[in-house]
């Protein structure tokens, strides 16, 4: 009995795991591709140059940026140095860890793509809507610029690689392409392993019985909860993707799960800290509410609509 559970749980690792890393690394090369070809400063000066369409162009960069949470901030530093109107700006830190392309490749991956659709048009929508409601509302002025921002923002730092554009000649292009893909993939991969590996166990030993019990609920309360647990427990894409397939497949409810998700990877204590070093009071707090806004909408639209 217990080696047959441990088969069940080496063929759900590698299947898991094998898919996954495969992507990863196809996805690695086109976001170091993006990051050679389209340089990450010319693409801030548009967004400052067309505020008219800001909310739009914020979120679509965010797309473009796999970043970890501590990354984004000194992008957003450079945004805001420049005179980024915070619509555009907040569109940008919405759009950037939800719907970058890894996270799309992950849950690709896992739940294939009528889910990766219609999240991708969820989170977005979230993105470019919040960005143009905070542009039109009081708080638009509540981003640090000069020497405020320098201020809340000394001793920040992170890691080169993954907050700066890599300089090049075009005779080096494809080559820093390679070097920035390994570097993110290496970054990655141990997450994605690491999940692969609780799924398996998950799916060989985890009983379908307390799955039900504690979160398999469906209805709103449930989503709410779990929208809520997720920002402080700063949910990394690449482990917390496969295990939730698995607990899906044990009972819990499929909005309680994608609220999880939304609300863990958008918007976790980490990053709320680090964007507070940009943004002020409010206009954290518009943060946080868009977000837990759009991870309870895709948890009540997961649940009930498909």
């Amino acid at each position: 009995m217990n080696t047959e559970k441990m088969m069940v749980a080496l063929d759900e690792f590698i299947h898991v795991g094998g898919s996954l890393v495969i992507i990863i690394a196809a996805v690695s090369i086109l976001t170091g591709l993006i990051r050679e070809f389209v340089p990450q400063d010319k693409l801030q000066e548009k967004l400052t140059k067309h505020d008219k369409w800001g909310s739009l162009l914020g979120a679509s960069f965010g797309m473009l940026t796999p970043f970890c949470s501590a990354a984004v901030v000194p992008v957003t530093m450079g945004m805001a140095s420049m005179g980024t109107s915070l619509g555009t700006i907040l569109s940008f830190l919405i759009s950037a860890p939800l719907c970058n392309f890894i996270v799309l490749a992950m849950i690709y991956a896992v739940f294939g793509f009528k889910v990766t659709a219609i999240y991708l048009v969820l989170t977005f929508s979230a993105a470019v809507i919040g960005g143009w409601l905070i542009s039109k509302s009081p708080w638009k002025n509540e981003v640090r610029r000069g020497d405020e921002l320098q201020l809340a923002t000394n001793g920040q730092s992170c890691n080169a690689a993954s907050a700066k554009t890599l300089e090049s000649n075009n005779s080096d292009k494809f080559k820093n392409v390679l070097k920035f893909a390994l570097s993110l993939f290496k970054r990655i991969i141990p997450y994605v392993l690491l999940g692969a590996l609780i799924s398996g166990l998950s799916a060989a030993y985890l009983p379908s019985e307390l799955v039900e019990k504690y979160v398999g609920g469906g209805d709103l309360q449930s989503i709410i909860i779990a929208a809520l647990i997720g920002i402080p427990l700063y949910l990394r894409i690449e482990m917390a993707m496969p295990l939730l397939n698995i607990l899906i497949l044990k009972g819990m409810g499929m909005g309680p799960a994608m609220a999880l998700i939304i609300g863990g990877t958008g918007a976790s204590l980490p990053e709320i800290a680090l964007v507070s070093a940009v943004l002020k009071r409010k206009a954290v707090f518009a943060f946080v509410l868009i977000v837990l806004t759009t991870a309870i909408t895709g948890g009540v639209i997961f649940q009930y609509i498909l």
